[in-house]
């Protein structure tokens, strides 16, 4: 009997210092323990499991991905909530949001995806996620003013390791000149 290899990927738009920072020490403080394994980020890509054989043509393709895109500003402004659906608050994506679809469905036409999304795409930053009620309301109010804005240059291939600490396996840089 043959077994294969499976690994746990994810692709993200990592956010920069101070706001990355900022915004992970805001996720701590939520009591949401995922903080310390998983620096904020844009989701581009939530965690997947796939044939670990099929990381090699995952990066051809992200490479690919990267050379058709070019850089873009994020900004950030202001809190959600996917409340009652699931217990998340966010910091919302105000701008770049065409960008990020577009890189969301770029990454998952990759052969390696089968992605079953549970819910549409929204482009966000998570600040808690499944903590008691009042820290989410917290977290909300703390964060409601919130304003951050950035140059997006590329995105990063995380791999799950055997900790739960999400690893940068690869960066990938835009250079489209359109």
């Amino acid at each position: 009997m043959t077994t294969v290899d499976r690994t746990t990927i994810g692709v993200a738009i990592d956010i920069p210092q101070p706001w990355g920072g900022e915004l992970t020490a805001a996720r701590l403080a939520a009591g949401d323990r995922v903080a310390e394994f998983v620096p904020a980020h844009v989701t581009l890509l939530g965690p997947t499991e796939i044939d670990a054989a099929e990381v090699p043509s995952l990066h051809r393709h992200l490479g690919g991905v990267a050379r058709a895109h070019r850089p873009f500003t994020v900004r950030l402004r202001g809190t959600g909530t996917f409340r009652p659906i699931t217990q998340v608050v966010f910091v919302a994506v105000a701008a770049g949001i065409g960008e990020c679809e577009q890189l969301h469905s770029a990454v998952l036409a990759a052969p390696a995806i089968s992605s079953t999304a549970r819910f549409p795409y929204h482009p966000h930053v998570t600040v808690a996620h499944d903590v008691e009620p009042d820290r989410l309301d917290a977290v909300f109010a703390e964060l409601a003013d919130y304003e951050a804005e950035f140059p997006v240059a590329g995105f990063t291939l995380f791999e799950h390791d055997d900790h739960g600490r999400w690893r940068p396996h690869a960066e990938y840089r835009f250079t489209a000149d359109h």
